[in-house]
């Protein structure tokens, strides 16, 4: 058995008391994309959500997490976050703002707890998959327990 490493996300969880599995995948450093991490957990890509980081016109920094095959409606992001407008961060800032790098951006543990929302397709599920916070791990869990932790509010982002 291959021993995986606790991330940051994974010990606020532990902390939590919050069960959670942690699932490694084979990371294609060419595709990072959430639809890849789908099939190679062999899981519907409706079950694995990807973390986005925006920054807004009026609040500044705000996270969503959308399931990994849809685009984000800036509009209607904007909108929930109580923005005229928001563009997600250029990638040099990822890093910076959150402590994560590309293909490896938990929305548990970033470096601020920042307003996030989630799409509401998750509360479709038991559990589902948000990375870990490093590429080539997913962490299984209920989105309510995700919800609850870090005070997501749960919207309409498509």
């Amino acid at each position: 058995m291959v021993k995986i490493d606790k991330t940051n996300a994974a010990r606020l969880l532990d902390r939590a008391k919050i069960a959670y599995e942690l699932i490694p995948y084979a990371v294609d450093e060419s595709d990072l994309s959430a639809v890849h991490v789908a099939a190679q957990l062999n899981e519907p890509i409706e079950k694995v959500f990807k973390t986005l980081v925006l920054k807004g016109d009026k609040t500044g920094y705000f996270v969503c997490v959308i399931p990994g095959a849809e685009e984000l409606d800036l509009k209607k992001a904007a909108k929930v976050s109580g923005n005229k407008k928001c563009d997600l961060i250029p990638m040099r800032e990822l890093l910076p703002v959150t402590g994560y790098i590309r293909g490896a951006c938990s929305p548990v543990g970033m470096k601020k707890v920042f307003p996030t929302f989630i799409h509401e397709t998750c509360l479709n599920f038991d559990r589902f998959y948000v990375s870990a916070g490093q590429r080539g791990l997913q962490i299984h869990l209920a989105p309510k327990d995700l919800i609850d932790l870090m005070g997501m509010s749960v919207t309409l982002l498509l």
